[in-house]
């Protein structure tokens, strides 16, 4: 009897896992479509941020104040405006350049970009002193950048313009990450995925409305741009979808598989972009640099999983259920590499990102 329970317990977090990575790669995949003038032609990244910031926001409010399906925290208008505030101007910056790379270069070359996630978050942590320049992890993250030079370098359609979104897009979101660590951390706030859309989706549409306001509100031309009511439903319906699984995932699995999954993610997404995107071509230099960096990834993460005390191990047995899934959102940001799909709200705003995103990142 234990052990039908144990393998259908299993078979449940393997369809966690599954979902989640399928899921992930649709919203991807999606925005691409829906932004690329050879597509969709919405060639609007800050408009598209906004509806799923807008939908995640509304629906975020219904969760937790209608059907009260997580509980809102204690929150004053100090901690409103020196922690949501800042967080949600990187969040909706990284969302920003990151959905605008879509219009300048290819899916494929976008996963092997973001594989500089790790070194972009770790710098910044240095930086920001949560954590320690080490010689061992310095290396590993000349090994990633490395990587990703060779792949750029073996890139036929390199865009510098697009590259810089992206990497600026991915230095927005390491900000983010170390924010959420130091600033909600210590006011010994803990946010969830939709408790933290709750919050930070309005403050983000917020900030996206000046740059629209400046950049694309003069664009909009309904003779031209198509708006199709449906296709908008369906692609913020599954960013929000991805921000849920992202919760489930977390909350069954340790952050080793998470990181597994990401990674395969990946490798998923790459494949499925050059068959669905024909123009998406894969270079062996491309493939042999983000080979390269993975495995820097790869190294990374078992350096920070070996970083964690065993001593600090606490078995959910002995707590009760909800403290035992409220500590798998207290991990340090920094120790957690999670791809950030930044092609939507998917990504989860707690320390324990990727997360991204959500890709996060992007849930």
């Amino acid at each position: 009897m234990g052990g039908k329970m144990i393998n259908k317990s299993l078979a449940l977090t393997y369809l966690y896992l599954l979902v989640y990575i399928l899921l992930s790669s649709a919203v991807i995949l999606y925005n691409k479509w829906v932004l690329s003038p050879k597509y969709f032609n919405f060639p609007l990244p800050i408009t598209l941020t906004m509806i799923h910031m807008g939908f995640s926001g509304v629906i975020a409010f219904f969760l937790v104040r209608v059907f009260k399906v997580v509980s809102p925290v204690k929150m004053t208008f100090e901690i409103y405006a020196t922690c949501v505030i800042p967080i949600s101007a990187f969040f909706a910056s990284s969302l920003w350049f990151g959905n605008t790379a879509y219009l300048h270069i290819s899916v494929a070359f976008i996963q092997m970009l973001k594989a500089l996630m790790p070194v972009a978050t770790f710098l910044v942590a240095v930086v920001c002193g949560t954590d320690k320049l080490r010689c061992d992890v310095f290396l590993n993250m000349v090994l990633i950048s490395v990587g990703v030079v060779i792949s750029s370098y073996g890139e036929i359609h390199f865009n510098i313009l697009g590259t810089m979104y992206q990497v600026t897009g991915i230095f927005a979101e390491s900000l983010r990450l170390v924010l959420t660590q130091v600033l909600l951390q210590k006011k010994g706030l803990t946010l969830n995925p939709i408790t933290s859309l709750y919050y930070i989706a309005p403050c983000s549409f917020v900030f996206l409305f000046i740059p629209w306001f400046l950049l694309e509100k003069s664009a909009i031309d309904v003779s031209q741009i198509q708006f199709n009511f449906w296709i908008f439903f369906s692609n913020a319906l599954c960013a929000l979808a991805l921000n849920f699984s992202i919760f489930l995932v977390i909350g069954r699995t340790g952050a080793v598989t998470i990181r597994v999954a990401g990674v395969l993610k990946d490798w998923i997404l790459i494949a499925l972009s050059t068959v669905i995107f024909p123009e998406s071509t894969i270079t062996g230099l491309n493939i042999i640099g983000y080979a390269i960096a993975l495995c820097g990834v790869v190294i990374y993460n078992y350096l920070k999983v070996k970083d964690v005390p065993a001593s600090q191990a606490v078995s959910p047995d002995k707590i009760p259920e909800r403290t035992a899934k409220d500590l798998k959102f207290e991990k340090k940001s920094s120790d957690i590499y999670m791809p950030n799909d930044s092609s939507g709200p998917a990504c989860e705003l707690i320390p324990s990102s990727k997360l991204s995103h959500v890709g996060r990142s992007q849930f």
